[in-house]
């Protein structure tokens, strides 16, 4: 039977470059996004390229509870994915003083209550399976005081947090949990800086690390995978 791997918002960057480097494995992909354009073109591009595999493409929006459930219900019948990359997230630059009302509640709901509601709606069928490996993708702002980083940065912190506890809950389930902490990777988030792309990591190398830590024997697992840039940090 072949595996499977789950990215939320799969369509672009680092989630796209980590569903692609899978699927060049042999993996059943599952994704969502907001942009059903989005979803049709990868949907499109890995079965021209991957004709073996099987892909499941949902349209949801993961800052609301009720699409992260009903999401989740259609994963449940397609397949426990294997993997489960908790990629989803929102960067709106600003201070926590002055950024505008709402910001905070919609980066939290974004990138931290979208992988809590998920990981908890799929977790029994990876206890089940006794088998499964969580990643989550943070950002060195969830290590590392920025100026400007606000809501977003409270929120990359928390998943830290909370990937952390499921590394301890899980550890006797046979359930790997790895944090991912990337630098400024070359993605959207970054359209319009005027730097050269070269300064800048690539998605790929986010995704080959992905990979990498997936590959351990179930003795070992890395817990967290932090990568900068070559010339440091943006």
């Amino acid at each position: 039977m072949s595996k499977s791997i789950l990215v939320t918002g799969g369509t672009k960057g680092i989630g796209r470059a980590i569903i692609e480097r899978f699927a060049d494995e042999g993996f059943d992909v599952i994704t969502c996004s907001r942009n059903e354009q989005d979803l049709a073109e990868l949907r499109a591009s890995l079965e021209e390229n991957h004709a073996l595999i099987h892909v499941l493409a949902v349209k949801a929006d993961l800052s609301k509870k009720e699409e992260v459930l009903e999401f989740a219900e259609k994963v449940k019948a397609f397949s426990i994915p294997d993997v489960l990359v908790n990629n989803t997230g929102v960067f709106i630059p600003g201070a926590i003083l002055d950024e505008p009302e709402g910001n905070f509640e919609m980066m939290m709901n974004t990138n931290l209550y979208s992988a809590y509601y998920l990981t908890r709606a799929l977790i029994g069928g990876m206890k089940e399976k006794k088998s499964g490996h969580i990643f989550s993708i943070g950002s060195i702002a969830g290590l590392t005081a920025y100026a400007n980083g606000g809501s977003y940065a409270i929120s990359k912190w928390a998943m830290l947090g909370m990937t952390k506890c499921l590394r301890e809950e899980l550890k006797n389930e046979q359930i790997k949990v790895t944090s991912v902490l990337p630098g400024a990777t070359y993605t959207a988030s970054w359209e319009g800086v005027e730097l050269p792309e070269e300064r800048f990591m690539r998605s790929v190398d986010v995704a080959e690390s992905v990979w990498s830590a997936y590959n351990l024997s179930p003795q070992s697992v890395v817990e967290e995978i932090v990568i900068r840039p070559q010339l440091g940090d943006i």
